[in-house]
């Protein structure tokens, strides 16, 4: 277990040195932080005119009348587009959602533009467009649409009770999905149980919140009848055949490229109406637009995610061994469905991986509800899961009268178990697999760093000076990796540069440093010499950015691709030389001969022997040039794992919670760069400190959204940030050549659970439970008072 250095630690090595596992600066970092970064508000076209959205004020109402033309008539105004304007634009009026299930009951895709009736506040009803953004938003604003508005419904629970308003006229009931997880014999684990535990649970709705909101900006080419499309997205392969679909445009028609990404954080891997609205209307017009959100739409309609409500129970034997789990998760999709659903079922999935638990049943009833669609935010269903699983143990080792780390200790998976089949499946039907790991060692490793064993007597000493500390811990298990593959083309030019090319997507990552290192320790060694292009649809087959994948399977096929075409240049400069290819050797843009040999070749020269002549043999390979494409295939998911310990500090008079320190031991398998590692740690305890303590996204019953600015939606910020300390462990996973998992959600995961674990040990003289994130100095002064008795 090796400390990690930190960003930015080690110099930047020469060529011919090894990268791969080197803390090497990040490729991406000179341009960003000197200006020269290029998103897709940064795209500037001769003629360019600029969409914005006529959005609704309610959150469900029937459309009884559009009337642009007053708006039609304001100065710059291009075009306003309604429904029924659209409409013979394209091949259907919704965007599909992703991810079918036999589960769901209906089918409530969202619409291009609303027609008859809006489902949320800010579904867009049309569509401006004009010469500035200014004068679109004008007109958008003089656009007089009739609503007749209608009962909504605003939390999960309500939408399911008999007699809720319906959220879409049409439907009979809000009931959009039923599923479960059942293994075992739970009611009779029930049934015999020492001990059992219960308690409800009540976890948030929240954003993505990047830097940088959504846009799009679509050209048509007049010359060639295409459409070149460059969006802020994190799935550009999705985009492309939505748009192609939408549209009725053949696969060469349409192409999509990501410019550099300002954040993803899960709401950008959608495809939007937005996206399809502009396209279609550029390609009517004949003209290039572009829209950019704005971050009151942002906080309106970029997908949201977070709202669960789990009511459960945990029987345990009388040593403290689970014995099995049951309960009830309603989990609130909002108006649409955007990405099926891969949320709830990732959260019952995920509840119970890190622990050997004999029986099992979760029943999840998927509501909708007059609220903006909800699809994976960073974590996806994971940090919820591990709040429940978390806070049941905290409890049950109260009831038992248990150390909270050695009731965990009892029930994690070992080390001699892995690879550990769980009775569960993949949503793609595959088993899961924990693959490799340590789970008991690495909770020791984060409480020897936290200081648990110590940490009693600190406790009493703070207490004698009225200060109240706590310290928490948790858990988790991170599925990362997500199949089946991505593609990943490496290719040696006539110059000598090695270019890698792939529609794996950057987000900020630092999947550039990445790709680099994995493919420059076959060719080269030199960042200098290598060219990475992401975020293009000019490679034909792959997924983008989400679930920690990208290192693990674009990671995987940039391997392969470089090692054939390491071969190949082997083989053709040892055709070339005369020798044999193992007495060759790639350092910088050389070939050269190893063990006292003196002789070499250029790439360049190499590449341009590898072209061929016309009339001639090709120089000792059967293909011509220097090029290779794979798309390494991985069904299963590659299992990081991690514990988290913070400690706290509760002000009683006000209910405010200070994290003051935090130790954090992970394994996320063999580390490309450790200190990038540390930086996606750190991006994701940052966000896991907002959904524990900050960040909620408030309706009214109304279904009216309160929280819209950043005066009431409250982010982290470096002074909430408290002193961190990371321990890294490598378990290499058989699934990959590189050995590696993803690690891009791994912070996120735990810190809500060991948040609320640490607050309850602040306050465990007055036995305070925290069972809801965020929880705000409001409810933890109010549970306070309670406990005291009342008001004072």
């Amino acid at each position: 277990m090796n400390e990690a250095p930190r960003q930015g630690s080690s110099a930047r090595p020469g060529a011919g040195e090894r990268l791969f596992g080197r803390a090497v600066p990040r490729l991406e970092d000179t341009p960003l932080l000197t200006g020269r970064g290029r998103f897709v508000d940064d795209v500037q076209l001769p003629g360019l005119l600029a969409v914005a959205f006529v959005r609704s004020p309610f959150a469900h109402a029937r459309i009884r009348a559009v009337d642009c033309t007053d708006a039609r008539a304001m100065p710059g105004v291009a075009a306003i587009l309604t429904a029924d304007d659209l409409s013979p634009l394209l091949t259907s009026d919704v965007v599909a959602g992703a991810m079918p299930s036999a589960a769901i009951r209906h089918e409530v895709y969202r619409p291009v533009l609303a027609r008859d009736e809006v489902a949320y506040a800010g579904e867009a009803v049309a569509l401006v467009v004009a010469a500035t953004r200014h004068e679109a938003e004008d007109a958008a604003e003089a656009v007089a649409v009739e609503y007749e508005p209608l009962f909504a419904v605003a939390d999960g629970p309500s939408a399911l009770e008999p007699g809720a308003p319906a959220v879409h006229m049409r439907l009979p009931d809000n009931l959009l999905a039923t599923f479960d997880f059942h293994y075992g014999e739970v009611d009779a684990a029930f049934a015999a149980a020492a001990h059992v535990v219960r308690a409800d649970f009540d976890l948030h709705r929240g954003g993505g919140h990047s830097m940088e909101g959504r846009g799009v900006v679509a050209a048509p080419d007049p010359v060639e009848d295409r459409l070149r499309v460059w969006s802020s997205t994190q799935t550009p392969h999705a985009l492309k055949a939505a748009l192609c679909t939408m549209l009725g445009r053949g696969d060469d028609d349409i192409s999509v490229s990501v410019p550099d990404l300002g954040g993803g954080f899960g709401p950008k891997l959608v495809t939007y109406p937005e996206e399809i609205a502009v396209t279609a209307v550029a390609a009517h017009l004949g003209r290039p637009l572009k829209w950019i959100e704005d971050r009151q739409e942002h906080f309106l309609v970029s997908t949201q995610e977070r709202d669960q409500h789990w009511r459960m129970e945990m029987a345990l034997e009388a040593d403290g061994r689970i014995a099995g789990i049951r309960g009830a998760l309603t989990y609130d999709i909002g108006a649409y469905t955007a990405r099926g659903l891969n949320v709830p079922y990732a959260s019952g999935m995920m509840l119970t991986l890190p622990y050997n638990v004999p029986s099992y049943r979760l029943d999840i009833a998927v509501a909708l509800t007059n609220k903006a669609p909800a699809t994976p935010v960073r974590g996806a269903g994971q940090p919820q899961a591990t709040f429940v699983m978390e806070r049941l143990l905290d409890l049950a080792a109260a009831e038992l009268g248990l150390d909270r780390a050695e009731i965990r200790d009892r029930n994690l998976v070992r080390a001699e178990q892995m690879p550990c089949r769980k009775p569960l499946k993949l949503r793609g039907g595959t088993d899961v697999v924990l693959d490799s790991g340590d789970y008991p060692a690495t909770q020791r490793a984060a409480l020897a760093q936290a200081g648990w064993a110590g940490f009693a007597a600190r406790k009493a000493a703070a207490r004698e000076e009225g200060r109240s500390i706590g310290l928490g811990l948790a858990n988790y298990v991170e599925g990362t990796g997500r199949g089946p593959y991505e593609t990943v083309t490496v290719r040696v030019t006539r110059q000598g540069r090695v270019r890698v090319s792939t529609g794996a997507t950057a987000m900020g990552q630092g999947l550039q440093t990445a790709m680099m290192q994995i493919v420059a320790d076959h060719l080269g060694a030199d960042p200098a010499n290598i060219d990475i292009h992401l975020g293009d649809t000019a490679e034909p087959y792959g997924f983008g950015g989400f679930n920690s994948r990208q290192t693990v399977v674009a990671g995987a096929s940039a391997d392969a691709a470089a090692r054939a075409v390491r071969h190949k240049v082997l083989s053709v400069a040892a055709h070339k030389l005369g020798v044999e290819a193992h007495a060759l050797d790639i350092a910088g843009d050389l070939v050269v001969e190893t063990g006292g040999g003196n002789r070499s070749l250029t790439l360049a020269e190499v590449a341009v022997a590898a072209q061929g002549i016309a009339g001639f043999r090709l120089p000792g390979i059967d293909t011509p040039g220097l090029q290779a494409t794979e798309r390494v295939v991985i069904d299963d998911m590659a299992y990081a794992n991690g514990c988290a310990v913070a400690e706290v500090e509760v002000d009683r008079a006000t209910g405010g919670v200070r994290v003051t320190r935090l130790a954090f031991a992970h394994d996320c398998g063999v580390m490309v760069n450790p200190a990038m590692v540390e930086g996606q740690l750190m991006g994701g305890i940052a966000l896991g400190l907002g959904n524990a303590l900050f960040e909620r996204m408030a309706y009214d019953e109304a279904g009216q959204p309160l929280t819209t600015t950043y005066a009431d939606y409250l982010l982290v910020t470096s002074a909430e940030m408290p002193e961190v300390a990371v321990s890294h462990t490598e378990s290499p996973t058989h699934l990959n050549a590189l050995g590696v998992k993803g690690v891009g959600e791994s912070g996120v995961i735990p810190m809500a659970a060991a948040i609320a674990s640490a607050i309850d040990d602040a306050l465990d003289d007055l036995g305070v439970r925290v069972l809801r994130a965020p929880v705000s100095p409001q409810e933890v002064r109010a549970a306070i008072r309670a406990a005291e008795g009342g008001a004072r």
